[in-house]
């Protein structure tokens, strides 16, 4: 597909979200009006306010303190802090479609949804707004920093909760915008010569995949064992401006977190294990189609599919979580769906070093020719 096609559905695309983010954010004013607890219980109208807060352009007095970084303003309304505000959202938005359009791009352009690779497109796609998402809120967290009035205190702690702070809601627009595009796509690559599904040998995309997913388990079962966390975490102690890193490693390092059975029963340790093995199982296979769906097997293709695909296992893992979660009754229904969106910065990490790893392992172990393949 080229490029001059795969630019209309990025655009529709990167539009979308922007105009779903925007729209999600202005609903929190309707959160906080008189009535709202009589549709929602006081618990999940919190939840819904925490989802939504990251991209809430103009922030609320509720949110104007003690609320999360990617929501603060300063408690006493100064004129300048309000502006740094304003600009960090400026930036969040404008950053949520440019991330999401290069993204987007890329991928309509090397999975285009023809030759049965639709299912795919979609998955990707949806699989990328989060990503899109997680990338926004970061670049904007210096200046959402700077309007609490104290931008150099505690400044990469605050940071590490910006980048965590995207939430479940660019999943669920991501959803949306996933089915909108790859329309599109299907709508513009019409009457151009479809590329043939590739024919990968077996076992160099086996062995491609393993090595992918090995990359991945490494933050999944090493990093994020309880002492090996903890590690990471409390190793940095020093003073000044820039301390405390561990808080920002741990969102860029870890996919979760476990430890021993000796904290809960066995049955629920297994039961949470399991699913983990299906989050790399995922991955892996994920993995062992990526090469024989790309029209060309690029490395800037491998990496970003191999980050979707981190991030499709994450939520099926999530997902998965929901369904044995408990916890509904207490805090409402909505929290149920509060895991959704968590672990993408980690995700982004070790998809990119998997995605590498796979495609440098296909071309030594005999892969198809890159260079041979059109497109």
């Amino acid at each position: 597909m080229t490029y001059r096609r795969a630019v209309i559905p990025a655009l529709a695309g990167g539009l979308l979200i922007t105009l779903l983010l925007w729209w999600a954010g202005a609903s929190t004013q309707a959160l906080q009006l008189r009535g709202t607890t009589s549709v929602f219980d006081p618990e999940s109208v919190s939840e819904l306010v925490r989802w939504l807060a990251p991209w809430t352009y103009d922030s609320p007095a509720e949110l104007m303190s003690g609320g999360p970084v990617g929501a603060s303003t300063a408690a006493g309304g100064s004129t300048q802090y309000a502006d740094l505000y304003s600009t960090a959202m400026q930036i969040r938005f404008v950053a949520v479609f440019v991330f999401f359009l290069v993204g987007a791009l890329l991928l309509v352009r090397r999975i285009p949804p023809t030759q049965g690779r639709t299912p795919a497109t979609l998955l990707v796609l949806w699989a990328w707004a989060p990503v899109a998402g997680t990338l926004a809120v970061t670049v904007s967290a210096p200046w959402l920093i700077a309007s609490r009035g104290h931008g150099s205190y505690r400044v990469l702690p605050a940071l590490a909760g910006a980048v965590a702070s995207s939430g479940p809601v660019t999943v669920f627009a991501g959803l949306l915008t996933a089915v909108v595009t790859v329309l599109v796509a299907r709508v513009t690559v019409k009457g151009e010569e479809p590329l043939p599904r590739q024919s990968v040998p077996p076992r160099p995309a086996r062995l491609a995949a393993s090595v992918g997913t090995a990359v991945v388990a490494l933050s999944l079962v090493v990093l994020s064992y309880q002492s090996v966390a903890a590690w990471i975490q409390t190793s940095f102690g020093s003073g000044g401006m820039l301390s405390e890193p561990g808080d920002l490693l741990r969102q860029w390092l870890l996919l979760g977190g476990w430890t021993g059975p000796g904290s809960t029963g066995l049955g629920d340790w297994l039961l949470y294990r399991a699913v983990d093995v299906i989050l790399l199982a995922v991955v892996w296979w994920a993995l062992r189609l990526l090469p024989g769906l790309l029209t060309r097997t690029t490395v800037p293709a491998m990496a970003v599919g191999a980050v979707c695909a981190t991030v499709l296992g994450l939520t099926a893992s999530q997902v998965l979580h929901m369904a044995i979660d408990d916890t509904a009754t207490v805090y409402g229904p909505v929290h149920v769906f509060s895991t959704l969106g968590n672990g993408v910065p980690a995700a982004l990490t070790f998809g990119v070093a998997a995605g590498l790893a796979a495609v440098a392992t296909l071309r030594l172990a005999g892969g198809r020719d890159t260079a041979a393949v059109p497109g």
